[in-house]
Order: C-alpha cells, then structure tokens, then sequence
C-alpha cells in the first residue's frame, strides 16, 4: 500500500493546544464529556465551574444554549471566547509537534491510544448530512452509522468559527500491537504531560511522543490498517465538509486513535424516549405487531432473549412491557430488501423502520425521537415527562465492522462505543503554521 493510496491511513503530528498548567489549577475543572452527551443543564453546571471549560467553546455561551441565534452568531461568541484565552496564556500551543498518548483509566477499564492528524479520505459527497452509502473501496476511515444534515451544519458552523478542531473523533483499528507497544513504552517511561480525574471517577494522562524514530514507526505502522469511527460521525462529517471549502490544514482532522487488539472498547446500545407518546398509546399500536407482556424489571428483561431474535422494553417509569416476535410478514413488508441480512437483522433497523416509521408513525426529529445513553435515565426521563422509553440491546463490534468494511451505513444512533474521549485535554488550530503535506 503506497502512500497515496486512498486507503492508507495517513497521520501527522501536530502542536497541540492545551490549557497552561500555571494558569489552571485543576484540568478536570476546564474538560467536559463530548458535546452529545451533554445537555443544556450540564453544559450550563460546566460553564459555572470554571469560566475555562471547554463547553463553552463547543455549545457556545451558558445564556445561548437555549435557543438563541442560530449557530454562526452563537460559535462568534465562542470564536471570541478561544482567542482571549490563548491572548491571556491560559491556553498555549506547545512548542513542536507531536503525537500525543492517551490514556483513560477507572472502573475496571484501562485504555490508551493515540491522539493525532488523520487525513480525511476523498469526499463522496459534500452535502452535509447526505446519508449515501459509502464507497468502502475508497475510505481509510469507515464510517458505520447515517447522520442527520442538521447536526453536521451546526457542527461545521462550530469548526468555522474557532479556527479549530476542540473534540477528537473516536477511530479504532485491529493493529499488531507495533503502535501499542510504542505508545506504552513512552507512557511507561516518561511523566505524563497532564494527569487528572474527572467527576465520573475516571482518570486521563496524556503525554507527548516527540521522538522522531518513533513517530515514524507509528505513522508507518497505520499506513497499512483502516479505522472504523467508533465515535464522531457529525464531526467526521463535518470535518470533510471543510476539507472540501478550504483544503490544506483542513485536510486533517483531529482524532484518537484505539488499537482494539490490545485496548477493547465497550459497546452499548442508544435507548430512544419518545416524549409525546404515551405508554398506553405505544404499547397498543405495538401490539398489533409484536408480543406483549408486562415484566417487572425493564433493565434485565432483554437478558433473557436469544441473541438473534428482536426484542424491545417500553416503559413509562412504572409500568414496563417487553416487545418480542414482531410478525414476520410485517417485517419484510416495512424494512428495504436491498440491505444486507446482517442490516436487517438489527434491533436499530427493526425500531427505525417497522416501530418508529410504521407502527407508530413518528417523524425521525429530536422533537418525537430523542437519543439517550443511560436506560436509567431514560426511563426516568419517559416518567418525568409522560412520554415512552424505548430500550434496546447492543449489537456486536464484529457486525459494525462487517457492515462498515461493506459500505452500508447502520441507522443513526446505533451503537455507543467507549470509554469516549474527554474534551480540553489537547485541541488543533487550523491555523498553526506547519505543513500539512
């Protein structure tokens, strides 16, 4: 594989942008989760903590997150925001470029991996948000699940406005373990750049891997794998989308890089709450589909269901019904035939085409279908509000990549792989004046 073939995986060091440790005295306080796990009130609990965090470079100011202007007039404030800080030194761009080694450790999980600039793959399309199935044959960097258009453009508006790539993207590749064994080697025998816990508990170092030999032994190495976006498909989205406007830096993005040979990621499914439909309702229409039965525990009942077969928890906080053996005629009469069996055959294609498109027929908006990571929170959620949790069961790591190496995007929201990366560690002007070659 040459290096200008379209599916080398190309990386570069970079000057990274971090927060001065004499100017803030604990990282924690200036990082945040990534910017769709957070809601308005955490981003506004984040922003009080420390006039410094991060969220406000990547959800705008506290007052504009609700509502407000639209996306270019909120990232202006944001825009400001990043310059005076690095004005005032509390964020500095490190003196020569680097990879940089991450390392996330807590609650029985040890991972690390390998922050860098990854050439962004030709772009197919430069229509933000276009769903188009990929050209596996051409990508370095795999994509697995759609995007919605609107979140791409509020992700680029972001990216124009700061000059700079604030959050990675989450990529993983199977490698040999040459890169993980770089990586550690250089965690293990040097002091860590920045150490620090989070309020999940959980703690990140970060070192820098400057060293020359090294460095081009890891890029070499990565030239011969192809990644698979575990997470940040908007902003991979994104990322090309400005590739296309301007060329040159932007034909890097910034991303952290996982060795699942060495560092497994976990995967969990995306639980859905449907906020204007009630249980009474969803269960009915439901019924007319699948089996239903009440159950008592909404958190263990899909434990017992056979891998293979379908299978769903409704719940509104109190009163919770397993979904299962949907009507086979329905099945092949509601989700597209021109998809591969492992497509068809997902719990997320089932909930997207046959219960949310058909059974309930809900248009696939934030307003009628909203995304949550935690089914406790979901339920609570359902509860809080009257409306209906939708609980679902992860599908395989090996499933994502058959469909990904193929060039067949699963529905949106289907996985969630981790840990996720903290943001604020270390950030990537556009603009830092070193070649992008």
């Amino acid at each position: 594989m040459a290096h200008n073939d379209p599916q080398a995986l190309r990386i570069l060091p970079f000057r990274g942008l971090r927060f001065a440790p004499d100017r803030v005295r604990d990282p924690a306080a200036v990082t945040s989760p990534p910017y769709d796990m957070i809601g308005p009130d955490e981003a506004r609990r984040l922003a009080d903590i420390e006039e410094h965090n991060v969220v406000r470079l990547i959800l705008a100011a506290p007052e504009e997150l609700a509502g407000g202007p639209g996306a270019p007039a909120r990232y202006h404030r944001a825009a400001t925001s990043l310059r005076a800080w690095i004005d005032d030194g509390v964020l500095r761009q490190d003196g020569e470029p680097a990879f940089y080694v991450y390392e996330q450790t807590g609650r029985g999980v040890r991972q690390r991996g390998l922050i860098a600039l990854v050439r962004l793959d030709d772009a197919d399309s430069a229509e933000a948000g276009d769903a188009a199935e990929p050209r596996p044959g051409r990508r370095a960097i795999l994509p697995h699940e759609a995007v919605t258009g609107s979140v791409v453009a509020d992700r680029l508006a972001q990216m124009r406005a700061v000059e700079a790539h604030i959050e990675p993207i989450l990529l993983t590749y199977e490698g040999d373990r040459t890169v993980s064994d770089l990586l550690d080697q250089t965690a293990d025998r040097t002091e860590p750049l920045t150490s620090t816990t989070t309020a999940d508990g959980t703690r990140h170092r970060l070192w820098a891997l400057t060293d020359p030999v090294a460095a081009d032994r890891v890029a070499a190495d990565l030239l011969w794998h192809r990644a698979l976006i575990a997470d940040g498909h908007h902003r991979h989205a994104a990322y090309r989308l400005l590739r296309a406007e301007r060329g040159g830096p932007a034909a890097y993005g910034l991303a952290l890089l996982v060795d699942t040979s060495r560092y497994p990621l976990s995967l969990h499914a995306i639980h859905r709450v449907l906020p204007n439909v009630p249980l009474e309702t969803a269960v009915a229409q439901a019924g007319k589909v699948f089996a239903v039965r009440e159950t008592p525990d909404p958190h263990h009942a899909l434990d017992a269901i056979p891998a293979g077969e379908h299978a769903f928890v409704l719940s509104d906080g109190r009163t919770h019904y397993l979904l299962t053996a949907p009507d086979p005629a329905v099945l092949a009469e509601t989700i597209p035939a021109d998809k591969p069996r492992a497509w068809r055959a997902l719990d997320a294609t089932v909930l997207h085409h046959v219960l949310v498109e058909a059974v309930w027929q809900l248009p696939d908006t934030p307003e009628e279908v909203r995304f949550d990571h935690d089914p406790v929170h979901a339920v609570a959620e359902a509860a809080r509000i009257g409306g209906t949790a939708v609980l679902l069961r992860p599908t395989t790591e090996d499933v994502v990549r058959q469909l990904a190496g193929a060039g067949v995007l699963m529905p949106r929201k289907s996985t969630a792989f981790g840990p996720k990366p903290a943001t604020g560690l270390v950030m990537r002007l556009l603009a830092e004046g070193q070649s992008q070659g």
